[in-house]
């Protein structure tokens, strides 16, 4: 079975280097676009781990920061929170991509990590962080989950 285009399914588990390098899976690498030039751009993501989207999602991600208007100091501060811990990073031909201090840091990444798909992105996570956000979203009660999945169009 062939998944589309930049759709990421999944968790993998890996180690972060010493040069702060992770693999990024085969699997992952082969679902990336031909115009995304083997191009990921990190940022912080929202639970404490890093968020890692194909070049072409993070293009259309930049756009719809740019039509937010600046006059909102909430808006500005989004956009900045968003984008300034941004990179764009190149896998190599070992399937490598260098993750910057500041996001290990963020993310308190150690030896082990967990690289998820979440469908249009990659999460790349500590697995004591991700159980901590586990356990405490598993408390969110059955009603939210059964109105959620009302929206999802099988």
């Amino acid at each position: 079975m062939t998944i589309s285009e930049n759709t990421f399914i999944g968790e993998y588990k890996y180690s972060l280097d010493s040069k702060g390098r992770i693999n990024i899976p085969s699997k992952f690498r082969q679902c990336l676009s031909i115009e995304n030039d083997s191009t990921f751009v990190i940022s912080r993501g929202i639970d404490f781990c890093i968020y890692a989207y194909p070049l072409v999602t993070w293009q259309g991600i930049e756009h719809n920061l740019k039509n937010l208007s600046s006059l909102s100091s909430t808006n500005r501060s989004f956009i900045r929170n968003t984008v300034r811990y941004a990179s764009p990073t190149k896998y190599d031909k070992q399937g490598r991509i260098s993750i910057t201090q500041s996001l290990i840091d963020f993310a308190k990444l150690d030896k082990e990590i967990l690289i998820i798909g979440v469908v249009n992105k990659l999460e790349i996570w500590n697995p004591k962080q991700l159980k901590l956000i586990d356990d405490k979203l598993s408390k969110i009660d059955q009603a939210s989950y059964e109105n959620l999945s009302e929206k999802i169009i099988l």
